[in-house]
């Protein structure tokens, strides 16, 4: 961890009297390191210390025009299972041991040479610099301080807090519009595959001139399958502070035609087409509100984590390949070595949500949770999540081909994001009008369905 210099102490005093303290940001000194010792968004550059998860050299950028494996012909190093589990129990997460542990005949580790593959436009890069001695966080803890544009606001972290807003801000090409399948899986792998086109514009792709302040991103959810559901649409206004501006959420019926507010899609309320299987802010691995936990940094630790899931993201593979009872099919998802920062969540007193703990691992490269624990009231792990994440190489985008999280009790799970069965890629990068994203805007997407 880093230290705070005297004039950082000096403006919290002067920040106290004024009734609105900030919590600074880091040094110009302290930033230095983010050219030497770290990558310019905050990951060690050097290896471990026995090698297995390389130096960063720059990661994996590409002009191909399609998403092939770049390691397709890396040799498998070892597969983990219940038969060597205490051999590998210092890099797997609680998570991950109880799924192998619940599913000791289909569950395991395809572990491969860590490829350190994440990388960004330079502009991103430069910013996330920028960032280190220009952003903070407020009092409270939910809103950055200083300006937030793009980038990863806390590329030198020394609190949970800032780990977690490392996440929720992380570079997503600035906007995303792509049609995926999600299914909550049955405990016999039976599912219904709803078909969604999604639209998420982050504030710095909105091109006109009508500022609105306190926003990170809109977004628009359609679905396209199945018949019953087909042409209701969504609108999320996502704000930056969701203490200082909550979540507003629109829907827009196809059978009425008509827009209406949506109830609150926020912390726990339950996940739409979830099946009672997620929470609102399971979504993204976690997103939202934070404040009803107390936060806590745990450090940095070496974890098998999936990464660069290229094989899981084969658009020649059906769903049938993919999908089977209690989790997708170990034989198509890779496992790599990375170093991971871990937090931990406890529900504070007087507070209320459906998991009472909850324990996030974030990759240092992609400021991506890739695992999630999640503990129900009597303190017993309840929910797993898993990320899938890979490098969208050609538009320099680290992110996920799909997302799932497993209920240990009920033995089903929710798997989003997955598009095998979907024709085109994501698209990155598109700019957008702040009109395209007003409620009324809905009507005239509805009718175009």
């Amino acid at each position: 961890m880093f230290n705070r210099p005297t004039a950082c102490r000096t403006l919290l005093v002067v920040g106290l009297l004024l009734s609105k303290p900030a919590l600074c940001a880091v040094s110009a000194q302290t930033a230095t390191q983010l050219d030497q010792q770290l990558t310019p968004i905050g990951a060690e550059r050097a290896a471990n210390a026995d090698g297995s998860i390389p130096a960063w050299d720059g990661g994996l950028r590409s002009a191909s025009k399609s998403l092939t494996d770049p390691y397709h012909a890396d040799p498998l190093q070892q597969r983990i299972d219940t038969s060597n589990i205490a051999q590998f129990a210092q890099w797997l997460s609680p998570g991950t041991q109880a799924m192998l542990r619940q599913y000791p005949k289909s569950f395991y580790l395809n572990q491969y040479p860590t490829r350190r593959s994440a990388t960004y436009p330079e502009a991103i890069l430069q910013q996330s610099r920028l960032n280190a001695t220009q952003i903070s966080l407020n009092a409270s803890g939910s809103g950055l301080v200083g300006g937030y544009s793009q980038g990863v606001p806390f590329p030198i972290p020394e609190r949970a807090e800032e780990v977690l807003w490392n996440h929720i801000t992380r570079y997503r090409g600035g906007s995303v519009n792509r049609e995926t399948h999600r299914m909550p899986v049955q405990i016999d792998g039976s599912y219904q595959a709803s078909l969604i086109r999604q639209t998420q514009v982050f504030a710095s792709h909105i091109q006109d001139n009508s500022p609105e302040h306190n926003i990170l991103f809109y977004f628009i959810g359609q679905t396209l399958a199945p018949a019953r559901l087909a042409g209701n649409i969504a609108l999320i206004h996502e704000p930056l502070d969701q203490l200082q501006s909550p979540r507003q959420a629109w829907a827009y019926n196809a059978g009425q035609r008509r827009v209406r507010r949506a109830p609150t899609l926020a912390y726990d309320s339950p996940q739409n087409s979830s099946e009672g299987l997620a929470t609102s802010d399971n979504m993204d691995m976690f997103n939202g509100a934070f404040d009803r936990y107390t936060w806590t940094l745990k450090g940095k630790r070496e974890l098998l984590i999936p990464y660069n899931n290229y094989r899981l993201h084969d658009k020649s593979l059906k769903y049938s390949q993919l999908i089977q009872p209690g989790h997708l099919n170990s034989d198509y998802v890779r496992y790599e070595k990375h170093r991971v920062w871990e937090i931990t969540g406890e529900l504070k007193p007087g507070q209320r949500h459906l998991y009472q703990k909850r324990t996030f691992f974030i990759d240092e490269d992609t400021w991506q949770i890739a695992l999630a624990d999640h503990y129900d009231a009597r303190g017993e792990l309840w929910r797993t999540s898993i990320a899938y994440q890979m490098n969208f190489y050609n538009d320099l985008v680290p992110w996920m081909t799909a997302e799932a999280i497993h209920d240990l009790q009920s033995r089903r799970y929710l798997v989003s994001g997955l598009s095998n069965e979907v024709q085109r890629e994501a698209r990155f990068g598109d700019t957008a009008l702040r009109q395209d994203f007003k409620p009324d805007a809905l009507r005239r997407l509805g009718g175009k369905n």
